[in-house]
């Protein structure tokens, strides 16, 4: 997932590490923290580079401005040539540092893509106005702009790195702050500190743990029949959880075994509803009698097993053959959890295996049904298949709902009915079909008085008639002003039925 990293640039950056030097030069030179913060991101770039070479990463430094460096990229060697020509700044303001992040963010991938924010800092929470323990203080105060950053405005995961001492009297104090801090944040933010004493060394171990941390991948094995591959998923797919009314699902993580079920056409398909959407990268897959033997260990190089393009490998076969076919595989997650894998196209000449995560569940397609009725399409021995499936309860979409955004809208359907009801009994079933479907209207929003008011005009309508019309109009718009009163016809199942007289069989 994309990773922005904001580095603070304050004065007491460059506050020097007691008893350490860097050797890096001819001339030994004292190490401050800036240095250590530096070497620590680069720990962190290589580990990307050598283990999630698709993440991509932006850099923000920070006082009480903020300022972006590098915005969002995967070339790495360019965000640490600019990490040799940062310069300082005045104090520190975490609070204008995280607005300035969420504005990088949500720019760049908007409020529903899950980011990572890793924070550098030397533990001063900065002091007067602009400092944490002030804006933590103002929470409750109503801000009418610049609202508090936190918690995120999209799914996203908060790590401070302090570069201090554990036994620095000033870290002691602003600890606190940086606990309700990523407790604002919410998920699985954290605070990290290096162990004493602070070097190269502890930094590089604590930058290694925050990367181990949070950019597993995923490996796993796709299986079709008995052809297999195993296969990373980048980025790693999360666990999944959604609040309901009455209950909290959490925790469901996909299966390392992702199984394809069947072939289903591109335009059948369309685009669903999904909850992420990740590439599919084939991994070297050990020989085995059953060919799915998942070793989480480290890949060897292609360049010592031969040429990469002479192995054989399924996610090819598969790649070419969903863009050729013009198809989308469903395949298995988990459980009664369902994805769709296919083709993608970002540029004209290049194109990617793709996989489309749903939502848990059985029918979370409309227009394709239940999965579990899905099957070969030769099985329906001569059937017409077609898509959409359609449901057997009439969805309440299909059917055309008053608007009653204006006034006029209003007047348009009552004036409807009353000229209905003066061409009785030749549109009895109209006139009934109107008054209806405004009745159900009008329940559904809880506009009560509308019934009342209809009945009125109805009333009123029966002793304005001319004498010429046919007496059913006066019957009818008489029965519906009495029964539209009633409570039991505010319930949406039950209909207004007509009311049998003689003048309507007679004109029938």
């Amino acid at each position: 997932m994309p990773t922005v990293i904001a580095l603070d640039v304050s004065l007491s950056m460059r506050r020097p590490i007691l008893g350490s030097v860097s050797g890096e030069s001819n001339q030994n030179e004292q190490l401050t923290r800036h240095h250590l913060a530096v070497h620590g991101i680069n720990a962190l770039l290589h580990y990307l580079q050598t283990n999630s070479k698709l993440e991509f990463v932006a850099l923000v430094v920070f006082s009480s401005l903020y300022e972006v460096i590098c915005p969002f990229t995967r070339d790495y060697d360019s965000i640490r040539s600019k990490l040799q020509y940062i310069e300082e700044c005045d104090k520190t303001c975490i609070e204008t540092a995280l607005h300035g992040v969420n504005n990088v963010i949500m720019a760049e991938w908007g409020n529903t893509t899950a980011c990572q924010v890793v924070l550098i800092t030397d533990g001063n929470p900065g002091v007067g106005p602009m400092s944490l323990a002030d804006s933590l203080n103002s929470l409750n105060v109503t801000r009418d702009i610049n609202l508090f950053p936190l918690p995120f405005p999209y799914p996203g995961k908060l790590s401070v790195v302090c570069i201090s001492s554990q036994q620095d009297a000033g870290l002691h104090i602003a600890l606190p702050l940086y606990q309700r801090l990523v407790e604002l944040a919410g998920g699985d933010s954290v605070v990290l500190i290096p162990e004493t004493p602070i070097s190269k060394h502890s930094i590089t171990a604590c930058f290694q743990k925050l990367a181990e941390t949070n950019y597993v991948s995923f490996q796993g094995y796709l299986k079709c029949g008995n052809l297999g591959s195993r296969i990373l998923l980048s980025p790693a797919p999360m666990a999944y959880t959604k609040k309901t009314d009455f209950e909290l699902v959490s925790g469901l993580m996909i299966s390392k075994t992702i199984e394809i079920c069947g072939f289903i056409s591109v335009a059948d398909v369309g685009s669903p509803s999904a909850i992420s959407r990740h590439l599919v990268l084939p991994l070297s897959t050990e020989k085995n009698s059953s060919m799915q033997g998942i070793s989480l260990e480290e890949d060897s190089d292609t360049d010592e097993n031969g040429d990469e393009g002479k192995v054989p490998s399924f996610c090819v076969l598969l790649h070419g053959a969903l863009k050729v076919e013009n198809m989308v595989a469903l395949c298995l997650l988990n459980s009664e959890w369902y994805g769709f894998i296919y083709s993608w196209a970002d540029t004209k000449k290049k194109s990617n295996l793709m996989l489309t995560v749903l939502e848990p569940g059985l029918d979370v397609v409309p227009w394709l049904g239940n999965f579990s009725n899905l099957g070969p399409i030769d099985a329906a021995k001569g059937a017409i298949i077609s898509f959409p499936v359609r449901p057997n309860e009439k969805r309440s979409y299909t059917q055309n709902a008053p608007s009653w955004i204006r006034q006029i809208g209003l007047q348009s359907d009552i004036q409807k009915i009353l000229r209905h009801a003066r061409k009785l009994p030749e549109k009895t079933q109209n006139f009934y079909k109107e008054v209806n479907r405004l009745r159900r209207a009008a329940a559904s929003m809880g506009f009560v008085e509308l019934l009342e008011g209809l009945a009125c005009i109805l009333e009123r309508e029966c002793t304005l008639l001319p004498p010429n019309l046919n007496p059913d109009c006066t019957i009818q718009m008489g029965h519906v002003a009495s029964l539209i009163r009633k409570p039991e016809f505010l319930e949406l199942r039950y209909n207004i039925p007509p009311a049998r007289t003689r003048f309507q069989h007679g004109g029938s």
